[in-house]
């Protein structure tokens, strides 16, 4: 398995001098035994004081506090890690859980807890009729190849649309216009998951394209930070769905960060003191490489 290098920089520009506050950056990978953390850097302007802390979630927060002002404020941050997705094929599942319906077994049910809740308003159940579709309509019971019906129909249905906005727009609102970002898309398959009474969990990371690693990339989401869904399946734990790009099983997929929620997994957030007239615009820029 080769080396990939991820570098990610973002750079945010004001007319004049203006006041930072905390700022708080998800970045950092999660260790684990498909993803084996080598090294990690991180660079920030004007100079700050970090300091790194887990949240609910486990993942690795840093908190960056300034002294100074400036014009321009930049994060560069990049690792090293050697990845080892698992293929769809090679998912073994527990053999109740093999077909749908099923129960998650009863000591795991506290422990799943909000992941397997709705957390968003489905107005006249439009986004819960879609889900069951895969179900009564499909030709299986099999439950990943309900998924993974659900993930391919994602991608070939709706269309991508790169948003400015912050936040993530509601899964109604993706349902109804069959467009958004990666974020909308991985908020609605998991809602849509959850209506079906699957556990889920959003994920952000980065994406890379192993055939053109270093080059143009050519999946949706490559050149800025990515994200997708986590389900759980016993047998096989928290297997990975991205509905951008359907693909399953983690492969191409970097994950940084989970939470039950997309506002609980912003990569970069922070306030400055100043007009609204002084900030000028930023920049991102992500590339991954491979040794």
């Amino acid at each position: 398995m080769a080396i990939l290098k991820v570098d990610h920089k973002t750079v945010y520009r004001y007319a004049k001098p203006v006041e930072f506050g905390d700022h708080r950056l998800m970045f950092r990978p999660r260790d684990s035994h498909d993803l084996w953390l080598l090294d990690t850097a991180l660079a920030i302007s004007p100079k700050a004081s970090v300091r790194w802390l887990h949240d609910v979630f486990g993942n690795s927060i840093a908190i960056a506090r300034f002294a100074e002002p400036a014009t321009e404020l930049r994060f560069e941050s990049s690792f090293r890690a050697e990845h080892f997705p698992v293929e769809p094929r090679e998912l073994v599942l527990e053999p109740y859980a093999g077909r749908y319906p099923f129960r998650y077994a009863a000591e795991d049910v506290p422990d799943l807890g909000g992941t397997a809740e709705r957390h968003y308003p489905d107005p006249g159940y439009q986004v819960a009729n879609w889900a069951r579709w895969f179900v009564e309509g499909g030709r299986s019971r099999d439950t990943l190849d309900i998924l993974i019906g659900m993930t391919r129909s994602i991608k070939h249905q709706f269309g991508y649309a790169r948003r400015e906005e912050a936040g993530t727009q509601e899964p109604s609102v993706t349902l109804a216009t069959r467009s958004g970002s990666c974020r909308d898309f991985a908020l609605f398959m998991m809602e849509a998951a959850r209506s079906l009474g699957f556990a889920a969990r959003f994920v952000s990371g980065y994406l890379y394209d192993e055939n053109l690693i270093g080059a143009q990339a050519t999946m949706i989401g490559g050149g800025e930070t990515h994200a997708w869904v986590q389900i759980y399946l016993p047998g096989a734990g928290w297997v990975e769905f991205d509905p951008t790009n359907a693909l399953v099983g983690g492969r191409n997929l970097i994950r940084v960060a989970v939470a039950r929620d997309p506002s609980q997994a912003v990569p970069l957030s922070g306030t400055y003191s100043g007009l609204p007239g002084d900030f000028l615009g930023l920049s991102v820029e992500v590339t991954v490489t491979t040794e």
